[in-house]
């Protein structure tokens, strides 16, 4: 079974769209859990990938070769995790990264994690403005946003993002989450965020705990 996930992990640290498709497959007709599937295969290769990238050991066409081949084992879970989800969140998560910030990596794993434990799911993509968050949250009253920010010269217009929210009184029933390599707890307090996710799997953790008991 451990060795099923690390193959699994490899082959989207190596980018083999290929080999993660048919190894979750494999995994999926040798009836293990779907989740950790997503969490101890795919999440852990793409996560080895990023620290790769950060520690220069990788290169921006290698980390989009190891995103494909996330998404193409994600597309291949999808059907599955939807099937394993013990009933639904009813809860809502509009997510996206800030203007002038194309990564979306980091994005894209809280996507899988919050959607494979039942979160509904609107995802406003990058290079993300001011107005287009405001009316996403207006038009969705989402329960969580989260706002994804990559690089220093964008992460702080997440506090122009979350005092705009507060000005047209959008924060009174959804808290906001921040991430970002170059976040902090620290720094999400000075935005006035209502809480930090360091990585996808922290990031669900404190989102099913901001919204436990909520409108439930």
């Amino acid at each position: 079974m451990q060795e099923l996930y690390q193959d699994i992990s490899q082959a989207v640290l190596e980018g083999d769209e290929t080999k993660a498709t048919q190894l979750v497959k494999d995994a999926l007709e040798a009836k293990l859990p779907s989740l950790e599937i997503l969490q101890k295969g795919a999440v852990e290769g793409i996560n080895i990938a990023g620290e790769k990238w950060q520690k220069n050991e990788f290169f921006l066409p290698d980390v989009i070769m190891a995103a494909e081949a996330f998404k193409a084992a994600l597309r291949e879970l999808d059907p599955q995790l939807k099937k394993e989800k013990v009933g639904k969140l009813n809860k809502k998560l509009v997510i996206g990264v800030v203007e002038g910030d194309m990564h979306e990596l980091g994005k894209s794993l809280v996507i899988a994690m919050t959607s494979a434990a039942g979160f509904d799911v609107i995802d406003l993509g990058v290079n993300v403005s001011i107005p287009t968050w405001v009316e996403a949250v207006k038009t969705h009253q989402p329960d969580v946003v989260g706002i994804g920010a990559y690089m220093t010269t964008t992460m702080l217009q997440m506090k122009d993002i979350i005092t705009e929210l507060q000005k047209q009184g959008l924060r009174k029933h959804t808290k906001v989450i921040v991430g970002g390599v170059s976040t902090t707890q620290q720094f999400a307090d000075e935005m006035g965020a209502d809480a930090w996710g360091h990585d996808a799997i922290h990031a669900l953790q404190t989102m099913m705990k901001l919204t436990v008991g909520k409108n439930d």
